[in-house]
């Protein structure tokens, strides 16, 4: 089973949700309807909590964590993603905050307290450096990452598209017709 508690925490799952058998779900998690997590992915929400929200999914060999409370930062560093969000393959996302209809990368790395807002997408391989705040409707890209250029209207209907693809594919999986 790829649930964990952790302390007096454990994880709440959404209707209609994918956990892929070799995915760790440990502690404070939380995940909304339709979302899906995939192969060898791990969510670890022991000093801190993770929130996903609906539609969204986070694809095998990524990690979700999360920085802890200090007496100077009494919130700590959550990870909270929003609704119809694709995170790609091997991401990694620590402590930081992703808006709805996103699409982060395979390969990148969001680092604590980084703020992405609804509509932006992430080029694979990006680095989002502590702290940064995006621009929504924005590509962005490198190491660390830089506004490359505004998303066309196509790019921006992709992003729902590719989180509701995802949604398909994990009610194949639900209905054993994978």
């Amino acid at each position: 089973m790829p649930l964990s508690n952790y302390l007096n925490t454990s994880p709440i799952l959404g209707d209609r949700i994918y956990l892929h058998p070799s995915c760790q779900v440990i502690g404070d998690v939380k995940i909304g309807d339709d979302s899906s997590v995939w192969c060898n992915t791990v969510l670890r929400g022991d000093v801190n909590r993770i929130v996903i929200g609906r539609g969204t999914n986070v694809q095998d060999l990524s990690m979700g964590h999360v920085s802890h409370k200090t007496a100077d930062k009494p919130e700590g560093s959550p990870l909270i993603i929003g609704d119809y969000v694709t995170v790609g393959h091997s991401v990694i996302l620590h402590g930081c905050t992703i808006g709805n209809d996103c699409l982060i990368g395979m390969g990148s790395i969001i680092m604590d307290d980084v703020v992405i807002p609804d509509r932006v997408m992430v080029g694979a391989g990006s680095l989002i450096s502590p702290g940064k705040t995006l621009e929504s409707g924005m590509l962005y890209m490198g190491r660390p990452a830089k506004a490359v250029r505004a998303l066309t209207d196509d790019e921006i209907k992709y992003l729902r598209y590719s989180a509701e693809h995802y949604m398909r594919v994990k009610d194949n999986y639900l209905s054993g017709t994978n």
